[in-house]
């Protein structure tokens, strides 16, 4: 059985706040956030909507494009460490939502890394025909947990959400070859503080981001005996263009062969991927039958990567 996207979708919320506006609450400038980050915007949302909201509305449009109705889920996993609450999850919240009364539900934490996890769980459960359908979800609302105080860390993130529905699909198709690893010995360099806000060691993460993405994304794309040059279109983690440049430098793509939702949505967690693949499907840039690579990195410390042939 080959293990594929079915449907895509996203959602972004309408609120911006562009460097600029930073500059009124930090010390800090357009140009420095540019040139380190590549980020210009992101988006935020207001305080009425909470992250199960923005998963509904991104799961509406991946069901749609999926043509799949909600009933028909047999599981929902949503990726998030911003959840409404600690329980229920927003997995359950979600379902209830959908009105998807025989799916299973749960949440999953891996930090950035959470939508490539969330692929590959939902993968197993449809390999071993335990699921049909699998309902998978990236989503932060990030500006909750973001000291904006903080000049190093508040520049760098931004609310969203994706969704994808994972199904069988056409041999040949979908997932190829995957690769999820954690180091929780480097999880001091990345976490929520007593404070309830996210504390990073950029200079320790961007050490082990640089190393980690370009080597995940030759390691899925050597395990099914491809090249570096078979890759049609790479889809890193939005974090830091820097660090985005050295996957991508080293798989030798060229620039338009990269998604770069980085510049109008910032850094958003597990909605990163997901987001940056519904769009890059929407505008054209992903085709049928490309070969497709998706790798992220995370807290945990952990990672993530996935080669895959789009299509149904």
């Amino acid at each position: 059985m080959s293990v594929g996207v079915i449907g895509i979708g996203h959602y972004a919320p309408p609120k911006v706040v562009t460097n600029k506006d930073l500059e009124k609450i930090v010390d800090t400038s357009d140009e420095w956030i540019r040139t380190r980050t590549g980020i210009e915007e992101r988006r935020i949302a207001e305080d009425d909507m909470d992250t199960s909201d923005m998963a509904f509305l991104a799961a509406e449009e991946a069901l749609k494009d999926a043509g799949t109705k909600a009933e028909e889920l047999d599981l929902i996993l949503v990726a998030t460490v911003t959840p409404d609450t600690p329980f229920p999850s927003v997995a359950c919240m979600l379902q209830e939502r959908l009105g998807a009364t025989k799916a299973a539900a749960m949440d999953v934490s891996a930090a950035c890394a959470g939508f490539m996890y969330a692929m590959i769980t939902a993968k197993q459960f449809i390999d071993t025909k335990v699921y049909r359908r699998v309902l998978i979800v990236g989503v932060e609302k990030l500006s909750k947990i973001t000291d904006w105080t903080d000049r190093n860390t508040c520049v760098l993130f931004g609310d969203g959400a994706g969704a994808a529905v994972m199904g069988e699909v056409s041999e040949g198709k979908g997932i190829l070859s995957f690769e999820l690893g954690a180091n929780g010995a480097g999880g001091e360099h990345l976490y929520q503080n007593k404070s309830n806000h996210l504390f990073m060691n950029g200079r320790e993460v961007f050490k082990f981001a640089v190393r980690q993405m370009p080597e995940s994304s030759v390691n899925v794309i050597e395990k099914i005996g491809y090249n570096k040059e078979d890759v049609d279109y790479l889809i890193p983690h939005q974090a830091n263009i820097r660090i985005m440049e050295a996957a991508r430098q080293r798989l030798g793509i060229a620039e338009e062969k990269m998604a770069t939702t980085i510049k109008k949505y910032g850094n958003n967690s597990s909605a990163s991927i997901p987001m940056a693949l519904s769009e890059s499907v929407r505008n054209g840039s992903i085709k049928e039958n490309d070969l497709v690579v998706l790798v992220g990195f995370g807290a945990g410390l952990t990672w993530g990567a996935v080669a895959l042939r789009w299509g149904k």
